[in-house]
């Protein structure tokens, strides 16, 4: 059930920009109970000043031109050390996987109510049975 947008800059491989989408994926089956195969990406490389951050930083972390943003909009209820450990074990496994700072490694989750889905057909495959 989660969507995953990922924005990297067009100066990253495409083999970095496919790992941060299995990292992702990693993380959300090992740490946050996400099934097999629920795997929905879209990936867009972007050219230089199209992924805008702020310049001097924020919150003391000062960001690169290298740096990654990653939307994650799945089922609400998960609880608060469950999504912390789905941060670490994104940027921790961008990291490891392609060498980019986990400075750099922005992450947004949006939870949902789980009827706001429909994989196909025009059907709602998460709605409640009556």
């Amino acid at each position: 059930m989660p969507l995953v947008r990922i924005d990297i800059s067009r100066s990253a491989s495409l083999h970095d920009a496919q790992a941060v989408g299995e990292v992702v994926y990693d993380a959300m089956v090992k740490v946050a109970n996400v099934p097999p195969n629920d795997k929905f990406q879209v990936i867009t490389r972007h050219e230089a000043g199209e992924v805008v951050y702020p310049a001097d930083g924020y919150l003391g972390i000062q960001y690169s031109p290298s740096i990654v943003i990653i939307q994650v909009t799945w089922n609400a209820g998960r609880s608060i050390e469950v999504k912390k450990a789905f941060y670490a074990a994104v940027a921790n496994g961008v990291h490891e996987k392609t060498g980019i700072r986990k400075e750099d490694v922005f992450i947004n989750l949006v939870d949902v109510a789980r009827e706001n889905w429909s994989f196909g057909n025009g059907e709602m495959q998460y709605a409640p049975t009556e």
